[in-house]
């Protein structure tokens, strides 16, 4: 069974280190990051981002059309797909406190992407308004939330759900007591 791109990219680097005898200090030297992070990064752990990406291929002396050249991109999908709680990814979408963005799945479907992430917005949190070249789901789990609109404001309870285009100017603000929980579904074409 082929597997996904990302898991190829991370058994890829693993592979031609220890075809050249590179040490997984000697790539985090070369490419300017942490040995825990390379280490990461081939056990699957984490994803690098395009630019880390690059400088650990370049550090692996490597082309960048070669490495890329063997990997599948249309393998056959697993029918059944697991991530534990544990495993959610936490990242920051953009600089806001009191907003943490948990990553469950990105998924490529036919010509879309699509990226669920688990979302936790603090009580009084606040930030810009924010656009997505994607199309947005959100599901509220628990608590309640404020979406402003440049035109409107919707008040979401648990149990609402939500589908708009995320081109549009959008900012949830949590102006309740108790922390507000969402499930995001990002629809990337």
């Amino acid at each position: 069974m082929e597997q996904e791109v990302i898991v190829q990219i991370s058994e890829k680097i693993k592979r031609i280190r220890k075809e050249k005898t590179f040490t997984l200090q000697d790539i985090a030297d070369r490419a300017g990051v942490t040995k825990g992070l390379i280490s990461q990064i081939e056990n699957g752990r984490t994803i690098p981002s395009l630019m880390v990406l690059i400088q650990i291929i370049k550090a692996l002396e490597v082309d960048l059309d070669e490495f890329f050249n063997e990997l599948s991109l249309h393998g056959r999908e697993a029918p059944i797909l697991v991530k534990r709680r544990s495993d959610y990814e936490h990242f920051e979408k953009e600089p806001a406190s009191g907003y943490d963005y948990f990553r469950i799945f990105t998924k490529k479907v036919k010509e879309t992407t699509i990226d669920i992430v688990l979302l936790e917005i603090q009580p009084g949190s606040n930030r810009d308004f924010v656009q997505t070249e994607a199309y947005e789901y959100k599901y509220i789990i628990s608590g309640s939330v404020e979406y402003q609109f440049e035109d409107q404001v919707i008040q979401l309870e648990a149990g609402d759900s939500m589908l708009f285009n995320g081109r549009l100017a959008h900012n949830p603000v949590n102006s309740g007591k108790t922390p507000c929980q969402m499930l995001v579904v990002y629809f990337f074409e």
